[in-house]
């Protein structure tokens, strides 16, 4: 006699993962064995995860990007005592990468008991990456994968798509000319520096290291008195075309004035430009 076949009663679950739940409910893939996430979707959590360390550090390099809106014109100045315009929605985006993954890995550490990691990014996600698989098997694993996927979207968003920002940074410094000195911020690009150009006349260019040698004609065709001004390293990184892990170590060796706000370091312009003036000078730009 022919046994009946054996099936399982036990019940398979939808996949709670936020691209399946977008999907229509008859599309939905069903959970692994266990797991309230089919295997697409615990894959996109895990490649989500590791890719949030290299969008935060990306994020660094546009916190000089637009703080006006799309297309508005910015002169140097305001609150921020930057050179640069500061990019709120960048801070903003890292910041929210760092609570959302301190958050997550807070709930491993309490319920797996797993050892307590350094509140870097780096070391939350890859703490997340180990114990995906209990995340994705926990009631909560919905709203994981939402948020992890929401913070990869935005980051890409301000890191990637932000357009070229212009900057007015004052009168032109040729004699008789009526224009004004303006730049061009392209998010991450510091391979060519930004150019400051006259608005008035086109053969009126400098490439973005003289920036301060331009602000001190300024100055001595009357456009405001000596004042000490204040660049992030994002700043100096975009003017000077130089790494921004160049600009630390320089501020570290060279012992570069430096002042905190809000969190973030500024340091003096006169500083950092008789910096680069002086390895100018000595032929060792080759070498930053």
């Amino acid at each position: 006699m022919n046994r009946p076949e054996m099936t399982s009663t036990a019940p398979r679950i939808r996949c709670e993962g936020d691209d399946c739940r977008k999907k229509a409910v008859q599309e939905t893939e069903p959970a692994a064995p266990r797991l309230r996430l089919c295997r697409e979707c615990l894959y996109l959590f895990v490649a989500r995860l590791r890719q949030l360390p290299a969008l935060h550090a990306e994020l660094e390099e546009v916190l000089g990007g637009r703080a006006t809106g799309e297309g508005q014109e910015r002169t140097s100045g305001g609150p921020v005592p930057s050179g640069l315009p500061f990019n709120a929605a960048a801070a903003d985006v890292r910041a929210d990468i760092t609570a959302t993954l301190s958050s997550w890995s807070g709930l491993v550490v309490a319920e797996r008991g797993a050892p307590t990691p350094q509140r870097t990014v780096t070391a939350l996600a890859a703490l997340l990456v180990r114990h995906a698989a209990w995340l994705a098997a926990h009631p909560a694993v919905a709203d994981a994968t939402r948020e992890v996927a929401r913070l990869v979207r935005a980051a890409h968003r301000v890191a990637h798509s932000e357009p070229p920002r212009r900057m007015s940074l004052g009168p032109c410094v040729m004699p008789g000319c009526p224009g004004r000195l303006v730049t061009e911020l392209r998010g991450r690009d510091v391979e060519s520096g930004p150019g400051i150009r006259c608005d008035a006349d086109g053969a009126h260019t400098w490439p973005g290291r003289l920036w301060t040698e331009l602000r001190r004609a300024m100055r001595r065709a009357g456009d405001g008195p000596a004042q000490e001004r204040w660049l992030t390293a994002s700043d100096v990184a975009r003017l000077w075309s130089t790494p921004t892990g160049t600009v630390y170590r320089l501020a570290s060796e060279q012992r570069w004035r430096r002042r905190s706000t809000a969190g973030r370091t500024y340091y003096a312009e006169s500083d950092v430009h008789e910096c680069f003036a002086r390895r100018r000078a000595a032929g060792s730009d080759a070498g930053i």
